[in-house]
């Protein structure tokens, strides 16, 4: 396989006098012991101006990316609060989608100590493509998904089993990024691969010329926006239950619609969803364009969101929107809310308006942010950089292909070498199809 030519870009953010940071503090009790004393400083800060955070912070990334040159890479999602971004690429990272930022260690083979500021799946991934001298860290393991804890291996595979006893070599699983490793590896096994919002119609695409059937985990709406997409017929799509209300003891046969409407299925979709994503309505589409502006969302809404928009598609996808807006063009943004604010930052030093979706009259739902990621925060960074600088990085933070951490917790399931090197196989496999398919895609 070639090397793939994703690369990072520069966001274009510059850190501003005198602009607060726009993620909340942590509570103190919301640090594990080894990052308390970093806590502790960066709260009794007396404000969150970039003139008051980086010298701090600087007292502990300087003599990090010092003492390991070149070796260190920073990584941060689109997601991150404006001030982690920013200071990811102040100190030398890179900022971009999943998609981008799974093939970074991959594409730098000398980088050896890979510290990401994201949630835990697109830390792991990048660990399953990582080479055995390459470590990565993530500076909060509890930054989690809720997307992915509606999708654990432990709900999926009694089912998954059940579809492939009835479908065999007919059906393969799509899992999206936003799974844990034991989840792509089931698509590895099963003749299927990984997809990103950015490529999930091109991957289903190309695994449908194999398998008839697809099933596709964990986002509904992710599914039936690439059904849509692939003219799949959608009374030839079944969306299973919600996480949520499904019993451990679920029987396929139970399905909507029961077994002959699985058995006429294109597309059988898990029922999970984004809590980010679904309070966007066509209502607020509609307000936006009824005032002169134009409406691009994630495919993670729901389909008539994103059919009422004018076009749909991943972090890269918004962020490339904004770069090249002509001055004067305004945008209602439908994703995520530190996204939003970050791209309204930006926008307003070309010239152009960024707003969010949400922000229409009678709508009671802000704009959220992705809590979970907000987890990584300017404390946990400082505090990961210099411990690993010292040697005395927790293992807790230490991320390989398999964990399973508790988002409430921080406890943590490690498989076995033996155990770890099989799933590393099996999710390879599937996020090497998806590559091969994404780069032919860009010929």
């Amino acid at each position: 396989m070639s090397r793939p030519r994703a690369q990072s870009r520069a966001t274009g953010l510059l850190l501003q006098p005198n602009l607060p940071i726009c993620q909340g503090d942590l509570p103190l009790d919301r640090y594990e012991a080894a990052f308390r004393p970093y806590a502790e400083e960066y709260l009794a800060l007396p404000d969150r101006t970039p003139e008051t955070v980086l010298p701090w912070l600087d007292r502990y990334v300087t003599p990090a990316i010092d003492h390991f040159g070149d070796s260190l890479l920073l990584l941060a999602h689109y997601y991150m609060g404006g001030e982690i971004v920013k200071l990811v690429e102040r100190y030398g990272g890179a900022v971009a989608d999943s998609y981008v930022l799974a093939l970074q260690a991959l594409r730098q083979p000398e980088k050896k100590v890979i510290v990401e500021s994201a949630v835990h799946f697109m830390a792991e991934t990048v660990a399953i493509l990582a080479a055995d001298d390459q470590a990565v860290w993530i500076t909060n393991p509890r930054a989690g998904c809720t997307m992915e804890m509606m999708a654990k291996d432990w709900m999926v595979d009694p089912i998954a089993t059940q579809l492939h006893d009835r479908y065999g070599d007919d059906m393969a699983t799509v899992a999206y990024m936003n799974t844990s490793g034991r989840l792509k590896a089931l698509a590895g096994r099963t003749g299927g691969a990984v997809c990103t919002s950015s490529n999930a119609h091109h991957i289903v695409g190309s695994i449908r010329e194999q398998a008839s059937r697809i099933f596709f985990v964990p986002d509904e709406h992710l599914g039936r926006n690439t059904a849509h997409r692939l003219g799949i017929d959608q009374d030839r799509i079944v969306v299973l239950p919600q996480p949520t209300t499904l019993p451990p003891d679920f029987d396929i046969s139970d399905c909507p619609g029961g077994l002959s409407s699985l058995d006429g299925a294109e597309m059988i979709i898990w029922g999970g969803y984004c809590g980010v994503h679904t309070v966007f309505t066509t209502a607020q589409v509609a307000w936006w364009h009824e005032h002169g502006w134009e409406v691009h969302v994630h495919p993670e809404c729901p389909l008539d969101v994103v059919l009422a928009a004018d076009g749909a598609g991943s972090t890269g996808y918004l962020w490339k929107l904004v770069e090249e807006a002509p001055e004067g063009a305004r945008l209602a943004i439908g994703t995520e809310g530190h996204f939003v604010q970050n791209a309204r930052t930006f926008a307003a030093t070309r010239g152009v308006e960024v707003r969010h979706l949400t922000e229409t009259p009678g709508t009671t739902t802000a704009g959220c942010g992705c809590a979970t990621m907000s987890r990584n925060d300017p404390p946990h960074l400082a505090g990961m950089l210099d411990l690993l600088r010292r040697g005395e990085a927790p293992d807790s933070n230490r991320v390989l292909a398999g964990d399973q951490v508790s988002e409430d917790t921080g406890t943590r399931q490690r498989l076995s070498e033996e155990h770890r090197a099989s799933l590393v196989y099996d999710a390879r496999l599937a996020l090497d199809r998806m590559i091969t398919i994404t780069e032919a895609s860009r010929q």
